[in-house]
């Protein structure tokens, strides 16, 4: 590995360790095995060298979203079961301790702190919802239009927040896929039309 790749790694330990506003460059320096100049020459600044490494940790998900590649094996895109299924596959990458979606309730609580990495991450936030969209309504994610983007990845990264808040906040009481999936059959239940004309 080359100094970029080798102060990503370093970056990815550290945050796991301390989280964002505890992480100084001289500890990525001294986990990564390499100098403080190379943290300015490969990304700029120690802030979005720490943003990338939590974009790179939250991809490393990504396999535990789809259920490593099983995901609509039995369910059907865009269907109450495959919502089911994608947010309990979710949930579960939130069950552990030290769970990498801490950090993003410190970026929520301390943004003011560190607003280049707040701001490299609410960029990349649209880019997930872009990403959730086909696991959970089928189609490829480069063939997702940007009105999509805009509406449905905006309404599933909203609700993944909320869900990393909860499970962050009491793991005990957190909804799973199923529960989050009956929510949402009450919400269509509910907003279908009673009577009269459709």
């Amino acid at each position: 590995m080359g100094h970029r790749e080798d102060l990503l790694e370093g970056a990815k330990r550290c945050l796991l360790a301390k989280g964002f506003v505890r992480t100084t460059a001289r500890d990525i320096v001294k986990e990564s095995g390499t100098n403080l100049a190379s943290i300015g020459y490969h990304y700029g600044s120690k802030d979005a060298l720490l943003a990338q490494a939590y974009i790179s940790l939250v991809e490393g998900l990504g396999e535990a979203f789809d259920g490593g590649g099983t995901v609509g094996e039995s369910t059907a895109p865009g269907s109450v079961e495959r919502f089911a299924e994608v947010w309990s596959n979710i949930a579960g990458t939130m069950r552990e301790p030290g769970s990498v979606w801490r950090l993003s309730i410190e970026v929520v609580a301390m943004g003011d702190q560190i607003p280049e990495v707040r701001d490299h991450l609410a960029r990349a936030q649209r880019e997930a919802g872009r990403g959730l969209i086909p696991l959970l309504m089928g189609g490829r994610e480069e063939d997702v239009p940007e009105d999509d983007v805009d509406t449905l990845g905006a309404f599933y990264t909203t609700l993944m927040t909320g869900l990393i808040a909860q499970w962050t906040f009491d793991p005990k009481t957190a909804p799973d896929g199923e529960r989050l999936a009956e929510g949402l059959r009450r919400v269509i239940e509910a907003a279908r039309p009673t009577g009269g004309a459709p």
